[in-house]
């Protein structure tokens, strides 16, 4: 803008200078004097004009800066003021009592929430029990854990020392490609009038602890066995096994399992523990803080036959536990018996605490396009496929399968 002030001062310039020659008869020495000083005065103005300006408008910043100041200064007198009045308060003695009374709080409240749990499991199984006596239906299996079984124990003891007892694996599938993603080892009892009776049909219920700890020492050693060779013929396997209180409280037990895991930590990794919630319930502190050592060597836990899903997700990522089990058909027909969460929500919450679910027992392809709808991509049942015998590559020869290969050859 500046610069076309000037172009019209020259222009004017030159126009004084042709109006002195030839309109006033100037000589051309006259005439270009008199543009000159015409130009001169005209600069001079126009420069004075200038500075004016931009002294009013140093004026101007200079105030802004002034006031500016001005408030700086009563804003940081403000803030001594509240700094001071900080510094006088004792905040250590104040957050002290507010870190009580949090911690106060969060054990009050973790304590409602227990009571409540109970309450809830208490008030649904007293509301089961009155409609199970009201429409006169049969009860669960977990309702006649203390009926016997068909096979007495006697009878069992007899068949272990005859080596009649078998394990077959029953597959863990991962929708929706129903990829295995590990098999139970299912103990089976060999019937002298042939087939096979299943572990409902002789596991003790009621003492027969000795017998107990006994088949589930024969599957750890059939698991190490299978996982051992499964690896070295290039195809890992997953195992789950049972673990009962029967091992669980028995100290020498216990110690014989982890002697085993030591000593085969090259496939402690394929091993998992299933624990029946029942069985797991009753444990204390220190029990659980023994199975820790089975963690220790690598293995891992399951958690099944679960009736609630209302656990502490985090102490059982903590304990080594990769994924909980439950009944499909109740869980489907009776969600609010599981959880207080949308079945659609249940499952990624257990995944925040690297736990997956599993649906058990699935009969049909509807109940697997349920569960997969809400998240749960682990099933197990007989629509997935029923138990069956191990590779014989992989298993050991068992004394008895011996004397029946030699009397055949006989």
């Amino acid at each position: 803008m500046q610069g076309l002030v000037y172009i019209f001062i020259a222009l004017a310039t030159l126009g004084v200078a042709a109006a002195a020659y030839f309109g006033m008869t100037f000589s051309p020495i006259e005439a270009f004097v008199t543009a000159i000083a015409f130009g001169a005065l005209a600069v001079m103005l126009m420069e004075r004009r200038l500075r004016q300006r931009s002294e009013a408008r140093l004026e101007r910043a200079v105030e802004d800066l002034a006031r500016l100041l001005s408030t700086d200064a009563r804003a940081g007198q403000v803030l001594s003021q509240r700094v001071n009045a900080i510094a006088d308060t004792n905040v250590g003695s104040r957050l002290d009592g507010i870190e009580a009374d949090i911690s106060v709080l969060g054990t009050v409240t973790r304590q409602l929430a227990e009571a409540l749990a109970e309450f809830e499991e208490a008030r649904r199984a007293d509301g089961g029990s009155r409609l199970a006596e009201a429409t006169a239906e049969p009860a669960e299996p977990d309702d006649d854990i203390f009926l016997d079984p068909m096979i007495p124990e006697s009878e069992l003891r007899a068949a272990l020392d005859a080596n009649r007892l078998v394990f077959h694996i029953e597959p863990v599938v991962r929708l929706p490609a129903r990829k295995p993603l590990g098999y139970d080892l299912v103990p089976r009892l060999m019937q002298d009038a042939g087939g096979l009776a299943d572990a409902p049909d002789f596991m003790p219920r009621r003492g027969g602890e000795d017998l107990i700890r006994r088949i589930e020492a024969m599957a750890l050693e059939e698991a190490v066995t299978i996982a051992r060779r499964a690896k070295t013929s290039g195809q890992p396997i997953t195992l789950f096994l049972p673990l009962g209180r029967a091992t669980i409280l028995d100290k020498k037990a216990l110690e014989q399992v982890t002697a085993t895991l030591v000593a085969n930590q090259a496939i402690t990794a394929s091993l998992n523990f299933a624990v029946r919630q029942t069985e797991w319930k009753p444990l204390g502190p220190t029990e659980k803080r023994a199975l820790y050592e089975f963690r220790k060597a690598g293995a891992g836990f399951v958690l099944t036959d679960a009736t609630s899903l209302r656990f502490d997700f985090a102490e059982l990522e903590g304990l080594g536990f990769s994924d909980v089990r439950f009944d499909a058909t109740r869980f489907l027909s009776q969600p609010q018996s599981f959880t207080d969460f949308h079945t659609a929500d249940i499952a990624p919450y257990a995944k925040r605490f690297e736990i997956e679910l599993c649906g058990t027992g699935v009969i049909d392809e509807q109940q697997l396009l349920s569960l997969f709808e809400d998240g749960i991509s682990l099933v197990q049942g007989p629509h997935i496929g029923r138990p069956g015998p191990v590779r014989p590559d992989l298993v050991a020869e068992r004394p008895r399968d011996a004397e029946r290969r030699i009397e055949a050859q006989a």
